[in-house]
């Protein structure tokens, strides 16, 4: 009803807890969740009894046998003309076998970056031993990009290989200086979501674009400033461009 007290529950409810309507009504629901999750599902619940608006949660509920399964719930208030809201209807949807996949997803993610960034270290290692002794300045400049290629990737891994934050990329590039952000360094952009190939390409661009900032512009002093920023330039409809801008001053 409109203040959260359940009354009735479909059979699919009843055959998986084995509870019955008496035992589950009110908030006899709260029985069937599993102890470690109870007190953080009632108070999201009843947060959004009080505000009036879509709850949604993801918790253990135990089943008739007594083993628990992973259901993702949801609950949307229904309203009356003046926008009161005289009741709730809510689902159930069990994700378990969803979490499993995801979870063994996360482990392939998390071998397949430990395996590449091996293969980072040991073209780091190659470059050491392949290149002339009087040409460090270049296995230091090739060290520098693989490092920021590992960046990359630690950041994209994080976010399953779909999308990554331009500002958090950036942030990720200019770790040799990040002790500069708010004072010398300043970012100024929305949140825009990158695809993994244009993050590549964008990050070792930031990176070059730091290097030589902290070696000849106004990251080699202690009064030069750095602003990144970007916007989106046209429509959805009209061929948007993204648009960065690398403002350095005092270098």
């Amino acid at each position: 009803d409109g203040h959260g007290y359940l009354y009735w529950y479909n059979q699919r409810w009843h055959d998986y807890t084995g509870a019955t309507l008496q035992q589950m009504k009110g908030s006899g629901w709260t029985e069937a969740l599993h102890p470690d999750h109870r007190l953080r599902v009632v108070e999201s619940w009843n947060a959004s009894l009080a505000s009036g608006s879509e709850w949604e949660d993801l918790f253990p509920l135990r089943g008739a046998d007594g083993s628990y399964r992973w259901f993702l719930s949801r609950a949307k208030p229904v309203r009356d003309a003046a926008g009161t809201v005289v009741g709730w209807f809510g689902t159930n949807t069990d994700i378990t076998e969803e979490r499993a996949q995801q979870e063994q997803i996360r482990l392939l993610m998390r071998e397949v970056n430990h395996r590449s960034k091996n293969m980072l270290a040991m073209i780091q290692s190659l470059a050491r031993r392949t290149a002339p002794s009087e040409n460090k300045d270049f296995v230091d400049r090739f060290e520098k990009r693989l490092q920021a290629l590992a960046a990359n990737q630690d950041l994209l891994m994080t976010r399953h290989w779909r999308f990554v934050d331009l500002r958090d990329l950036v942030r990720a590039q200019l770790y040799m200086v990040d002790d500069l952000f708010g004072s010398r360094i300043h970012l100024d952009g929305p949140s825009l979501m990158i695809r993994p190939a244009p993050a590549e390409t964008i990050g070792l661009a930031i990176h070059e674009l730091t290097t030589n900032a902290a070696k000849y512009g106004a990251l080699s002093n202690k009064t030069g400033t750095l602003e990144i920023g970007w916007h989106v330039e046209g429509e959805a409809s009209d061929a948007p461009r993204l648009v960065i801008h690398w403002r350095e001053r005092g270098g």
